[in-house]
């Protein structure tokens, strides 16, 4: 997990205001499926939307259980929505550029 100053922070957030969520959290919680999906995606797309049509008290929780088992950093949780980043390994390959 990076550390993102808030320089960078609002820059991704405004990346993601358009985006869709690509993964939503339901009423099976966080499960293992889900972790591999946000996993999945954020290795295809490196910033990704989170939604949690159930748990909502409980997305912030959530939200840093899923950065600490993918790696990811926690952008923001606005609303029912998580914002996660992870950039891409290798420097060249990466899609967005802090």
């Amino acid at each position: 997990m990076i550390e993102l100053t808030s320089k960078q922070r609002k820059y991704l957030e405004k990346l993601a205001h358009d985006i869709e969520p690509v993964v939503i959290v339901g009423a099976a919680g966080v499960t293992e499926g889900v972790t591999k999906m946000v996993a999945e995606m954020l290795g295809a797309h490196e910033l990704i939307k989170v939604k949690f049509n159930e748990y909502k008290d409980d997305k912030r929780e959530l939200t840093e259980q899923l950065c600490a088992e993918t790696g990811a950093t926690l952008v923001r949780v606005i609303g029912n929505r998580a914002i996660l980043y992870l950039p891409r390994e290798k420097e060249e390959d990466r899609k967005i550029k802090l």
